[in-house]
């Protein structure tokens, strides 16, 4: 079985791509999905309470608009974060992987280089798309976040330039 990854910066557009991968018949696990219910493990709420204390809970919750502040302004926070994470998301990748029937899979996420994931994969094909269109497709869809929060989210990730540069194939999507 063929393993892809499919990835780019917030705002690029990689959901929308990989629908039509869907289409023509290719699987594709999405990785901020399967991470998000990461945060229902009771271990893994407390690994997070014991690195970043109870500023990040409000109420007892985790608190994703606390957390994110940390996150994307520190690499450090952010390090420790994806280490808890994608060790867990990639293991279930790789059995969902396993369910399927087809002669190709994909991987959807942001930050597959940034965790050296690339590895793990046949092919890395990274969707690209301008800032300008990235940043009205990221206020479209999150009209919450400030100009200064997007920017964090984007600069906490690895220039575009440098994913397209590294990737097997390159996705223009300037027009969605």
């Amino acid at each position: 079985m063929k393993k892809i990854a499919i990835t780019g910066g917030i705002g690029t557009g990689k959901t929308y791509i990989s629908q039509f991968f869907v289409k023509m018949g290719i699987p594709v696990f999405y990785a901020d999905e399967e991470a998000k219910k990461c945060y229902e493990d009771q271990s893994i709420i407390d690994t997070i309470r014991s690195y970043f204390g109870r500023e990040v809970f409000t109420e007892g919750r985790l608190d994703f608009k606390k957390m994110a502040q940390y996150v994307f302004q520190d690499p450090s926070k952010r390090e420790i974060i994806n280490n808890l994470i994608h060790p867990t998301v990639m293991a279930r990748f790789d059995e969902w992987a396993e369910e399927q029937h087809a002669p190709s899979v994909m991987l959807e996420s942001a930050i597959v280089y940034e965790n050296e994931l690339e590895k793990f994969f046949d092919m890395v094909i990274v969707v690209d798309a301008p800032l300008e269109v990235r940043l009205e497709r990221i206020k479209k869809r999150n009209p919450n976040l400030t100009e200064k929060e997007i920017m964090d989210r984007i600069n906490a990730q690895m220039p575009q330039e440098e994913k397209c540069r590294r990737a097997d194939m390159v996705i223009d999507n300037r027009g969605q």
